[in-house]
């Protein structure tokens, strides 16, 4: 029985990975004022790959062997790092950091709706249908309202955005077919699978070698890639292990006010009312979805 010292350590583990990953949406819009999308993601994915990895030989982990197994790596880093991180990325050089992390936030109400529509055994109570609904909502509101300006990059940027939060769902769903391993093998593998993808096309588009990125930049790159994708790794794996369902949904809502806060204060950011409309509509939403069930006593 894990003793009440061992479940606030992790609670504060918790707040410690909704901040890290909350985090990583100003560290792209301050590494994208100066480093091509592609760049950066490329380097990210590396970067915290190869720590990954490190990781994995200190703990005498063996990778897997089966062909079949590196290929579902490749499918997930196309679903969880390759096109996600690129879209989102390239909608962060015109939307707000604030603005991308209530976007992204309705990632597991998308999981939901690929789950209910694909593989169907999650059941459908009228409280997910009601967070469905207010997580839509408030998307609708936050996107939907610049539309009123006219298809402009920014409208694009955002839709971008909401594609990248399908990809994340899609990859929720396919990372069912690694049970069994370590759950670091497939984060690992799949940003490593990823890099491997990523850096040829940045190689070829931005041509690295003539680029001058600032210092700022260079430092929010390896904040991203160490902090908020290799620590955060590390810290999540553990609380899906302590906390169970705890550790893998409660981040969900608890990053958006967390990322928010620090693009309001970091950058200087301001949004519009209707964005905050639309971010109590979204948290709402996911609380809803992620929220175990009461049992019948």
């Amino acid at each position: 029985m894990p003793t009440r010292r061992d479940r606030t350590w992790d609670l504060v583990l918790l707040l410690v990975l909704s901040t890290l990953w909350g985090a990583s949406y100003t560290f792209i819009k301050i590494g994208v004022e100066t480093i091509p999308p592609l760049t950066l993601i490329a380097a990210r994915t590396l970067i915290a790959g190869l720590l990954l990895a490190a990781i994995i030989r200190g703990r005498g982990l063996a990778w897997p062997r089966e062909p079949a197994i590196w290929r579902r790596f490749v499918l997930q880093a196309g679903l969880n790092s390759v096109v996600p991180f690129t879209l989102i990325a390239w909608a962060e050089r015109t939307v707000e950091a604030g603005l991308a992390t209530i976007l992204n936030a309705t990632s597991p109400i998308f999981t939901f709706l690929l789950t209910a529509l694909v593989t169907r055994h999650e059941p459908v109570t009228r409280r997910k249908l009601a967070g469905v609904a207010a997580g839509l909502a408030g998307t609708c509101l936050i996107v939907g309202v610049e539309a009123l300006h006219g298809l402009g990059r920014e409208l694009w940027a955002q839709i971008a955005i909401v594609a990248a939060t399908i990809c994340y769902a899609g990859a929720a769903i396919l990372g069912k077919c690694f049970k069994g391993l370590d759950p670091m093998l497939p984060a690992a593998g799949s940003l490593l699978s990823g890099a491997v993808v990523l850096i040829p096309l940045a190689l070829v588009v931005d041509h690295p070698w003539t680029l001058q990125p600032t210092l700022r930049s260079v430092l929010a790159l390896i904040a991203l890639a160490t902090v908020s994708t290799a620590a955060a790794m590390v810290i999540y794996f553990r609380l899906v292990q302590t906390l169970g369902s705890v550790g893998a949904t409660a981040q969900s809502y608890l990053r958006v006010p967390i990322g928010v806060a620090i693009a309001v204060i970091g950058l200087g950011e301001h949004l519009a009312p209707t964005a905050w409309i639309g971010l109590g509509c979204i948290v709402l939403g996911v609380i809803a979805m992620t929220l175990p069930a009461r049992e019948a006593g």
